[in-house]
């Protein structure tokens, strides 16, 4: 690992007493930074470290309720403060009072706290200017962000290693703290340097109405499937993941539908081709840590939820289409990916499915949820 340093840098020797990190959207990129945090953690354990995150992920870090700064629990387990930001929102109407008040107010707070480093693991121009102007006197940031030029407004670029993204957002970290994280030998296709279970907040009214849907729907060993993604060519059938329901239910495992803000018909498909063998379930962000927490295995794309499923432990059937599952994939849990020769990596959004997705049958599936989910099978 090699990096480069200009004269608003501190030098290594500096204590560091305040770090925040820069990570603002979305939730599997959120959950790809947890382990990058977890190791300055171990490595400044008393220092006070915040992160600036948009407000519609907060819930990843702090429980809805919680206060957002303060001496750490369960329900806000990894970080000192959270700093929130709405961006979208605020663009929408950049110059009323309003929107400059709250940006102000944002502002204020995170400068006040006088951060010795920013750490920006996003790497978009948004976030990097975000960082500089925290007013922290040094900002790390990978040297080939994903918008070229948003390392102009670093003073310590990395040079990040390592092929999944949780690799390369530790060695930023590992820049700062000047060590390699010490990975701990555990028999996973990847191995983390931590175990991420917890350190997303627990919501106990959340856990507590999760437990209670389950009784009431009669539903003892479960699996997530998850037909909704980001964009058209990652989602691979709804209809599929019915035909799944249905396997798995003869194999006795009962199977949960979650979806998001309009993914509705998906999840309608997916029912209907069930045959009455599975649930949907939309869930909040703490519903669906606390569902997840509970679930055997996870069926699903290159999408938030599977990522967070990852980071629970949780075993996880992973189909993938035009991303690539060595950057991207389950990470850090027992896992088989699916992905046809057929599909070339591209981030394009298009709308339609991925020809290789397609190309992936439900027996693939069913036979890798049976390989993973082993003896809790009957039949």
């Amino acid at each position: 690992m090699s990096f480069e340093a200009n004269s608003l840098d501190i030098a290594p020797e500096t204590k560091i007493e305040r770090v925040l990190i820069v990570r603002l959207s979305a939730m599997g990129d959120v959950i790809h930074t947890l382990p990058a945090v977890y190791f300055l953690r171990q490595a400044f354990p008393q220092a006070f470290i915040g992160w600036l995150i948009e407000e519609r992920w907060a819930e990843l870090l702090c429980a809805p309720g919680s206060p957002r700064r303060g001496p750490r629990s369960s329900s806000r387990p990894l970080v000192d403060e959270v700093h929130t930001v709405n961006l979208k929102e605020w663009g929408k109407s950049l110059f009323s009072i309003s929107t400059l008040q709250h940006a102000a107010k944002v502002w204020n707070d995170v400068r006040d706290v006088r951060y010795d480093v920013a750490v920006d693991l996003q790497g978009a121009m948004r976030s990097a200017v975000l960082a500089r102007w925290s007013g922290a006197r040094a900002v790390y940031g990978a040297a080939e962000p994903r918008e070229a030029p948003a390392s102009l407004w670093y003073t310590r670029r990395v040079v990040a290693r390592g092929r999944h993204v949780i690799e390369q957002n530790l060695s930023v970290a590992e820049a700062l703290v000047g060590q390699r994280a010490a990975m701990t030998p555990i028999d996973l296709p990847c191995e983390l340097p931590c175990d991420l279970s917890n350190d997303l907040p627990k919501e106990p009214q959340a856990e507590e109405r999760m437990s209670r849907r389950l009784v009431e729907l009669g539903i003892g060993e479960f699996a997530i499937l998850n037909p909704g993604a980001g964009w058209g060519a990652k989602r691979w059938p709804a209809e599929r993941y019915g035909e799944v329901a249905r396997r798995l239910a003869d194999l006795g495992v009962g199977s949960i539908l979650n979806y998001g803000p309009g993914e509705e018909e998906l999840v309608r498909a997916a029912e209907a081709a069930s045959g009455g063998t599975t649930r949907a379930m939309s869930c909040s962000i703490s519903e669906l840590i606390a569902l997840t927490r509970r679930a055997r295995l996870f069926i699903g794309g290159d999408t938030g939820p599977l990522h967070l499923a990852a980071a629970l432990r949780v075993p996880v059937v992973a189909i993938f289409g035009p991303t690539d599952p060595a950057r991207n994939g389950p990470y850090g849990t027992r896992n088989i990916v699916l992905r046809s020769t057929e599909s070339v990596t591209s981030h394009a959004r298009r709308a339609t499915p991925d020809e290789g997705l397609l190309a992936i049958g439900s027996d693939a599936v069913v036979a890798a949820a049976r390989e993973l989910l082993g003896g809790a099978l009957r039949g």
